[in-house]
């Protein structure tokens, strides 16, 4: 058992490197907030991926492997993320900067959980990842559906881990970065879940030219 929990672990750990626009989406609200705010968006990445695991270990995922509705749920994640980053930049206000304190950052723990849950929700496209995953290791290890589960619990818990880890690093040096960097950090992060979002969408639009391509 101990070993397909570091199995599982290790597999999530390496995933968790990849990093996305959920990364840096998490990063920004501990830069722009507080580091409990980081870790309730981290803690709303973890119930998503353990929500979409479980329903991965189910088997659901082979459904969304079906042309269509792959191709619909790649579609609406792309507009969900260029959207995100819209809203991001348009909440920029240049002209308040200057009025901004170096301390006392503004908290909202609800609304980071409940962003950071959309956003991460907005990639359905992640279940049909994880049983391709899951089928893999079951083959090639002979795990039951029970050995299964443990591997995937062990995976997620790398989510909470990695990102939980990154938040609190970052809470260490957000005193010495200055305000200016933060307003662009928005700005910036806005513009890296635009720029996500019309390459998801190129990909998608391209696919009926690129035969057994994946839509990402």
């Amino acid at each position: 058992m101990i070993s397909i929990v570091l199995s599982g672990f290790l597999t999530g750990l390496v995933l968790q490197i990849a990093v996305g626009p959920v990364f840096f989406f998490i990063l920004n609200i501990s830069l722009q907030k507080t580091v409990i705010d980081g870790w309730f968006a981290v803690l709303a990445v973890t119930i998503v991926d353990y929500f979409y695991i479980t329903l991965a270990v189910l088997g659901i995922g082979k459904l969304l492997q079906k042309p269509k509705i792959k191709r619909g749920l790649a579609m609406s994640s792309s507009i969900v993320l260029m959207v995100f980053g819209i809203l991001m930049i348009a909440t920029i206000q240049p002209d308040h900067i200057d009025h901004i304190p170096n301390t006392g950052f503004e908290s909202n723990y609800i609304s980071s959980f409940l962003a950071t849950f959309l956003l991460t929700l907005s990639s359905p496209l992640t279940i049909v990842f994880w049983t391709g995953l899951f089928a893999s290791t079951a083959i090639e290890k002979g795990y039951t559906t029970k050995q299964l589960s443990i591997f995937g619990v062990a995976a997620g818990s790398a989510t909470f881990v990695f990102l939980g880890s990154s938040v609190a690093l970052f809470s260490l040096v957000r005193a010495s970065i200055p305000i200016m960097f933060l307003t662009l950090s928005n700005a910036a992060v806005g513009t890296l879940l635009i720029f996500y979002g019309v390459i998801r969408l190129y990909r998608i639009v391209r696919q009926p030219e690129q035969k057994g391509a994946t839509p990402l």
